[in-house]
């Protein structure tokens, strides 16, 4: 597993029963967490004095418990790096801080390529990883069917300092994008994908991983340029093995462009314990 290490502003402070403990700069928050099913109890005070507490209900969704008084939003920094903190209704907060390993990865095969770089994100969410390229260097288009979430991307990126780099902000079906960036010939030199498990395009369009995501392998590397820098194919979806998601990009990636494969858990140091916590998966493709 490669766990992410080097974040300042934020920190997995203890896990236990279902739910983690988490610090996001000042703020102290506890959400659910299926993957925590250890139960070695809660050792630390600020269990009793968290911000706010995630609530799960029993029909789906939950709500927050918000028990001190705490900003709407507020920011945190990942190296040169600003991105910004809000809980949402879905317990998420517009971070997935075990992301990080993967932007550090985007930034060094981009910088090491000594070329310019263009890089398609696809489900590109709050944007962590269009900063991290563009960071780097490159240009990027980054694509998500949520308005909201690519205008929270945009806000990262004015708060970052990155807003006069060359990024594009999509807001479509990513399915429907790349078949047209097919048809336009457009090619990208580096491709990032983050598909949910499940979800609905703008125009109602549904999205399943396990029924989706070969094809979408597939026709996202008709978008390639002839020497692509690499594919990274991103997973929360508990079912979903890394092998698996490796197995696709070597049958439809490497098997035209050479080069090799790999996959791993991604997850994150929890301070109380010293163990990780596995967060997703990553499989990557690279040309070199």
């Amino acid at each position: 597993m490669r766990a992410a290490e080097n974040w300042k502003d934020y920190e997995l402070i203890d896990a236990t029963d279902g739910n983690r403990l988490e610090r996001w700069g000042e703020t102290i928050l506890v959400r659910p967490d299926p993957q925590v099913i250890w139960k070695t109890g809660e050792t630390n005070h600020l269990w009793r004095s968290a911000h706010a507490v995630y609530h799960r209900s029993a029909s789906g969704g939950g709500k927050w418990e918000y028990r001190r008084k705490m900003p709407q939003k507020w920011q945190i920094r990942y190296d040169d790096l600003t991105l910004i903190v809000s809980p949402t209704g879905f317990k998420h907060t517009g971070v997935f801080p075990e992301q990080a390993v993967n932007w550090d990865l985007y930034r060094q095969l981009i910088e090491k390529a000594g070329r310019p770089i263009r890089v398609l994100n696809l489900f590109g969410y709050t944007g962590g990883a269009t900063l991290a390229c563009a960071a780097a260097g490159a240009s990027v288009c980054h694509v998500d069917a949520s308005k909201g979430m690519v205008a929270w991307a945009r806000e990262n990126a004015a708060a970052s300092h990155l807003s006069e780099r060359p990024i594009r902000w999509i807001v479509d079906d990513c399915g429907k994008f790349v078949a047209r960036e097919i048809r336009r010939g457009s090619k990208y030199d580096a491709i990032i994908m983050d598909p949910p498990s499940y979800g609905r395009g703008p125009g109602g369009e549904v999205w399943k991983i396990e029924d989706s995501i070969y094809d979408f392998i597939d026709q996202c590397a008709q978008v390639l340029t002839d020497e692509p820098l690499f594919v990274a194919v991103n997973s929360y979806t508990t079912g979903l093995s890394p092998s698996v998601m490796e197995y696709m990009l070597r049958m439809r990636i490497a098997s035209r462009f050479g080069g090799s494969t790999s996959c791993d858990e991604i997850g994150l140091p929890v301070t109380a314990t010293g163990g990780d916590v596995p967060c997703g998966a990553t499989a990557l493709w690279t040309g070199v």
